[in-house]
Order: C-alpha cells, then structure tokens, then sequence
C-alpha cells in the first residue's frame, strides 16, 4: 500500500494538493473485499460494499473527529454490528490506474455517480499556491480537532510504499512499536503495569512509560501487540525523545 513519510517544512510543496488526514482505519478495497491497511479482511455488512466496484479503492472508514476507539471497535469486530450505519468510506486514492492523481480519482468519481452510494465520499484536494496556504488549512484542521493533513504530488503515477512525494503533517510525529515486555510499576503503579518495552522498525529497543491512562496501566497491552505513541524527535541511539503512548493498534 502506499504510505506518507513525514513532513520536515524543506520540501517545495508549491502545486501539490491537501487534504484533511483522518483518524481512522485505513480500508483497502481490492475489488471483491475490504482489508485493513496489514492486508486482512474486514467484514463490513454486505449493503456497505454492495455498490463498491470491480477496481481498486483506497480509503479511510470514518465517523467523525476523535471516535477512533468507536471506529476501531466497529469496524474490527468480526461480525458486523449497527455501529456500520455511523462509518462512512473516505476514498484518497485509486491504485493501479493509469494517469495522475485527479485522473484516478475521476474514476472513483464516476463510478459513484452512476451508483450512488450514501456513505462513499471522495476526499476533497485543495490546491496549494504556496506554504501558507498549507499553514492556514493546517491550522484550521487542527483547530477543529483533526488528526493533521496529507499533502501529495497530483503529478506523480500510482506508486506503493513510502514515498517522498506523500507527506503527512501533524503537531507531533508517530510512530508504532511491538510490545516485547510488560513492565511492573512502582509507587501507587506497584500493582499495575509502569512501561511496556517497545522494539521499533528498524531494531530499536526502549521503554516507554507515559501517556497511559489508569484503565490502560491495569489491562495492558499483549506481548506481540502494535501500540502507536508519539514523539519528539531522537536521541544520538535513534530512542525515541519524549514518547508519549497513544493508542493500540489491532488493525
């Protein structure tokens, strides 16, 4: 699947477009099924893909700013439940097509058109004339409670992996490690998990012990889970600076 990298502020982003990045779960439609972002299938109700087409979609299922456990629970639940009637598919990409951005978009545009579909939506791309525009529709984001925005080259053919011509910008960076250890608190945490050891991407290992909420700290997350937390830049041993636990991934 095609992934961001993260913004630095050094690119020239002059002609790219923007849009709002949502706090979802990433849905790939294949042409016949909906898989999370890890290549397993979803199982959303069948009126929900009923009017789907034959090519590729890829997509944001999402409800609205700050659900992300309602969504996660919804849409990860192995037998769909009501929950779907609140989830709608944001579409921001058509992989495998020919032509640039806006010309693969045009596709799902069409498609939808001639099969109308309540809880489909293309994602809106606005133009950027120059970095303050990008500084504006940030801010704005932000303020309303979005996550951040994904700015992307509309020139460039469909291309998977992570590439330096889709950005995502936010306030702090994430990242997502593998719970290898559970570690015990200490103080008024005696009883309680204190940090969870994380091992990173590219082999990192490193403790982190903040951001956790009492109900996380007394059922934590499972050796061999994915967590996603936040940080501020990296020390000299590539650790992480100021980790700060956000969420646990199970899609």
């Amino acid at each position: 699947m095609q992934k961001a990298r993260s913004y630095t502020g050094k690119e020239d982003i002059k002609g790219w477009v923007m849009s709002e990045k949502l706090d979802g779960i990433r849905g790939y439609w294949d042409g016949s099924r909906l898989l999370t972002r890890k290549g397993l299938p979803l199982h959303p109700p069948p009126w929900f893909i009923k009017n789907f087409p034959a090519f590729e979609l890829d997509g944001e299922l999402w409800s609205k700013q700050g659900d992300f456990e309602f969504i996660q629970s919804v849409v990860l639940d192995a037998e769909p439940g009501p929950g779907w009637e609140k989830i709608n598919y944001h579409i921001f990409e058509v992989p495998n097509q020919n032509g640039i951005f806006f010309d693969r978009l045009a596709r799902a545009k069409e498609w939808f058109k001639s099969h109308p579909t309540p809880h489909v939506r293309v994602i809106r791309q606005t133009l950027i004339q120059d970095k303050s525009d990008l500084d504006r529709f940030f801010l704005d984001v932000t303020s309303r409670g979005g996550e951040g925005v994904i700015v992307k080259d509309p020139d460039m053919p469909y291309h998977t992996g992570r590439s330096a011509h889709v950005l995502k910008v936010k306030k702090a960076r994430d990242m997502e490690g593998l719970v290898i250890g559970i570690n015990k608190g200490k103080g008024k945490y005696e009883n309680a998990m204190g940090s969870l050891t994380l091992k990173l991407e590219n082999g990192v290992i490193f403790k982190l012990g903040t951001g956790f909420t009492d109900r996380v700290r007394n059922n934590p997350p499972a050796v061999g889970t994915t967590v996603t937390f936040k940080y501020h830049g990296f020390s000299k041993n590539g650790v992480p600076k100021f980790a700060s636990f956000l969420r646990l991934r199970t899609d």
